[in-house]
């Protein structure tokens, strides 16, 4: 469903000019698609979608170019490389100890990553926790963060 709905969004925004959020959940709901301004918000974030700026001096909303896309990623994997002094999975929670103020760039830049099975992140002042679905998600990250160092 979830996907279905991202996809129409792509669709939606590659043949019209809508502006806002409303008008995207009005052209949605036109293609039979329900949503909340909630959803659509997290849907616009993960899309990575962002506002042009028309000739006309009005704005459309179009999607991220890739070139930026992987810049992005690749600095939010910088930012958590040298945040990040050691980790550990204790069941599903990852825990991150960080250099003294950086725990909470560290937890944004996992919640900008797309991690499957991460449910949450909270910050401390070097200390965070990452709250993933299960024991075996948390295994898995656990174990990409050991690839990035």
């Amino acid at each position: 469903m979830k996907s279905d709905r991202q996809k129409m969004i792509m669709e939606i925004i590659t043949t019209k000019s809508v502006e806002t959020q409303n008008q995207l959940i009005e052209e949605l709901a036109r293609a039979g698609v329900k949503s909340t301004q909630a959803t659509l918000s997290r849907d616009v974030k993960e899309l990575r979608l962002m506002k042009e700026l028309l000739p006309d001096g009005s704005y459309r909303y179009v999607a991220a170019e890739k070139a930026e896309e992987e810049d992005l990623s690749l600095r939010l994997e910088k930012i958590f490389r040298e945040s990040v002094t050691s980790y550990k999975a204790a069941q599903n929670i990852l825990v991150l100890k960080t250099l003294p103020g950086l725990a909470n760039a560290a937890c944004s830049a996992l919640d900008s990553m797309d991690i499957g099975g991460l449910v949450g992140t909270l910050a401390g002042d070097d200390t965070a926790f990452i709250a993933m679905r299960d024991a075996q998600s948390a295994s898995k990250l656990e174990a990409e963060i050991e690839n990035l160092f």
